[in-house]
């Protein structure tokens, strides 16, 4: 309302729409309200009143839906009004979860204050700062139209009968309605708060809230993912192509040189580039290792536990593959896991165990060691439980002084086929 302009945009107008819809609306509702009361009052003797009650009750529901498609005239927010699904299908399951259900109590008390108090407020707050001032701009019309050019009535008050004084009263008129415009979308403004305050649904809003959350994060998850597969990729095509070609290089110069410094030389450069090699390898296994993405989730376990420094028993049952980003969290899951139990338990043993059950894919990690793990001494269990909830799932740890140490995880998924994924 502080923009310059204001007064030559819609929302004047768009005001005065919705204050009118609301005074007629209100109206139709309080009609509505009291032929259904008194139908009630005269049928409840003979017992067919409780229907009729309910109905009563449910009235509440269009009269809602209404008032929040009026609401885009003036708010351009949505306003949520989302119902509960009802857990069976028929009319008496919806009947049971829409009488059971807050909301619809709360639409059948707006419409009351809608039919007893708020549109008669609509329809006096269009009166006084539009239709008035209307009626005073339009004085020089009335005079030449109704008054057959001799005199016309202001506000049903005051007589005018010459045209300067017709004029004369239109541009006051004129000012009038431009303070009426403001005060008719300030009108309109809380009148759509209150509409807001007492229909939108909070708990429809916040599960929308809720549900973007989610999805914006499950998007932000596959994008590290791909982001992930990405580098492992460039890295196994690119860079380790190029160091294994400048080996095989350094090789064959080494072959062909005579003995000497110079042969020196290149076999201890062919020796660092073999380093780097393996290096490389590690680090591409670590980003996202190969055997992941073609062979699932037990095959790159399994090779992990094979890597690990400490013996690792195996047994992991998946009749399909979860979705990448759980099956990638699940895997770094157990290699960080692998790591501490030969870094920091002193086992002499581990085992791995895992499957898929009731929709819920889980792991377990444990070890024969010392025990005492604790997440805040710099483990990076921390950080694999932050990279766990990231998908919903659950991350715990048993590990008491003198062990063993149990490490379970689980991830709410389902299973797709088993068929290979290609990189």
């Amino acid at each position: 309302m502080s923009r310059p302009g204001f007064l030559l945009s819609a929302w004047p107008w768009r005001a005065a729409a919705y204050l009118s819809t609301g005074a007629v609306t209100g109206a139709v509702v309080l009609v509505g309200i009291v032929t259904a009361v008194a139908v009630c009052g005269v049928l409840v003797v003979v017992l067919v009143g409780l229907p009729l009650l309910v109905l009563v009750a449910l009235g509440g529901i269009p009269v809602a839906w209404v008032e929040r498609r009026r609401l885009r005239l003036v708010d351009r927010a949505p306003v949520s009004g989302r119902h509960r699904v009802p857990a069976a299908p028929g009319l008496w399951a919806w009947l049971t979860t829409r009488l059971r259900e807050q909301a619809t109590w709360r639409e059948l008390g707006y419409a009351l204050l809608f039919a007893v108090l708020l549109w008669p407020v609509d329809a006096l707050a269009v009166t006084v700062a539009l239709l008035l001032p209307l009626s005073v701009v339009a004085t020089p019309l009335l005079m030449a139209t109704v008054g057959d050019g001799h005199e016309a009535k202001v506000l049903k008050q005051w007589t005018v009968t010459t045209w300067p004084t017709a004029f004369g009263v239109a541009v006051p008129g004129l000012l009038l309605l431009g303070l009426g415009a403001y005060a008719l979308c300030a009108a309109a403004g809380a009148r759509a708060g209150l509409a807001r305050l007492l229909i939108a649904s909070r708990e429809g809003e916040l599960g929308a809230e809720v549900v973007e959350l989610a999805r914006s994060r499950a998007r932000l998850v596959d994008a590290f993912e791909a982001e992930r597969r990405r580098i492992e990729r460039d890295l196994h095509d690119g860079a380790q192509q190029r160091l294994v070609a400048l080996s095989m290089a350094l090789g064959l110069a080494r072959l062909d040189a005579p003995p000497g410094p110079l042969a020196d030389q290149l076999a201890r450069a062919h020796e660092e580039a073999g380093r780097a090699l393996a290096e490389l390898r590690e680090l591409i296994r670590g980003v996202y290792p190969k055997v992941l993405t073609d062979y699932g989730l037990r095959a790159a376990v399994t090779d992990a536990a094979d890597r690990c420094a400490v013996p690792v028993d195996v047994d992991l049952e998946l009749p399909g593959r979860p979705a990448e980003a759980v099956e990638s969290a699940a895997y770094f899951v157990v290699c960080e896991a692998l790591a501490n139990v030969a870094r920091h338990s002193g086992a002499g043993r581990a085992r791995v165990d895992g499957g898929h059950r009731d929709g819920r894919l889980f792991l377990e990690v444990r070890d024969d060691g010392r025990g005492g793990a604790d997440p805040s001494a710099g483990s990076g269990l921390t950080g694999l439980a932050d990279r766990v909830s990231v998908l919903d799932g659950r991350l715990a740890l048993t590990s008491p002084p003198g062990g063993p140490t149990l490490l379970r995880v689980e991830f709410p998924c389902e299973l797709t086929e088993a068929a290979g994924r290609s990189a």
